[in-house]
């Protein structure tokens, strides 16, 4: 038992210090590639204060989206690793299941109905976010019980319909449709630093309330009647689960739009390295998770030169295999 213990320890240490070295790597990366391509030493004397001009108005312009990038990458990781836990269900990720989209629906409403500025899209996320979390439980659950089956289910229904939403209020609005196209898609591009300080306290907040639930997440996987005979209350950690999970991915929305597969991808990438103790995934899911989405930014600039592809396009080809992992490792579960 000690010695597997040992190799536990050892293993996760290895996943934190990878993910440490590869968020170092996609930060540098974020900031050096585009149409005007910098050296990491351009990157250094631009930071130092020993940088030209022409670099750091390069730089200034990629600051922006990368602050994004590591902030949405970790709230999104985050916001998929605690609906797995608590769901149990490895297909759970905000994207997939309309949340984001939900966000985004309110967003879009706000702007083409009442002429809400961005200062206001953040709350307008949140309850676009939280209306999305109460349906699909609602139409996923039977008894107050949330199936596998059927809240995956419940989340394609309210994705499909979010959606048809946002793109027909978007195309009957030609200038909130300019203004907002990147809440069709989810995109990193044209974002300003405000925006990022606009979503950052909210973020704060969810992770701090996820990261507190780590312990009842665990607990929870053992079962209600076991977490219940443990001191636990399940009502109570799936309430305070699913207001950690909406300011999240709301406040992520609100900031660079809806973005799929970063919470299916990440929590089971974490999970290779933490096993299922929440209180090792949650804190790996914020290192990985702006890797994932940096990376993939990174990736549509490269692809798609001289212009580039949105970063929710390319989060969806590199969440694809994942979302087939988890889909056989749910079948071989259930053999």
């Amino acid at each position: 038992m000690a010695e597997r213990r040992a190799h536990g320890s050892g293993r996760y240490a290895l996943g934190v210090a990878a993910a440490v070295v590869l968020l170092g790597i996609s930060i540098i990366a974020s900031l050096g590639v585009g149409s005007k391509a910098l050296e990491p030493g351009q990157i250094i004397d631009s930071i130092t204060g020993s940088g030209d001009d022409y670099v750091d108005a390069v730089l200034a312009s990629r600051v922006p989206r990368t602050i994004l990038g590591v902030i949405v990458g970790a709230a999104l990781a985050v916001a998929g690793g605690v609906m797995q836990g608590v769901t149990r269900n490895p297909l759970a990720d905000p994207g997939l299941f309309g949340i984001n989209v939900g966000a985004a629906a309110a967003i879009v409403t706000g702007a083409a109905f009442f002429g809400t500025v961005a200062s206001s899209s953040v709350w307008l996320a949140l309850i676009g976010a939280v209306v999305a979390v109460i349906i699909v439980y609602a139409l996923g659950s039977s008894r107050g019980q949330a199936g596998t089956t059927r809240i995956v289910l419940a989340g394609a229904v309210v994705t499909a319909v979010f959606s048809a939403y946002v793109q027909a209020i978007s195309l009957s609005f030609p200038d909130v449709f300019d203004a907002y196209r990147f809440w069709v898609v989810g995109s990193l591009a044209g974002r300003s630093i405000e925006q990022a300080w606009l979503i950052l306290p909210f973020i704060i907040v969810g992770l701090v309330l996820a990261l507190g639930l780590a312990p009842g997440l665990n607990m929870l996987a053992l079962g209600d009647d076991v977490a219940t005979a443990l001191g636990q209350r399940p009502v109570v950690v799936r309430l305070l689960s699913g207001a950690s999970v909406a300011i999240l991915a709301g406040a992520a929305t609100a900031g660079v739009g809806p973005v799929l597969f970063v919470g299916l991808a990440v929590p089971h990438i974490a999970r290779m390295f933490s096993g299922p103790d929440h209180r090792r995934l949650l804190p790996l899911c914020i290192a990985l998770g702006p890797v994932l989405l940096l990376l993939s930014d990174v990736l549509g600039r490269v692809i798609a030169r001289p212009d580039e592809l949105m970063v929710g396009v390319m989060t969806a080809f590199v969440g694809a295999p994942a979302l087939f992992i988890a889909l056989r490792r749910l079948r071989g579960e259930r053999r």
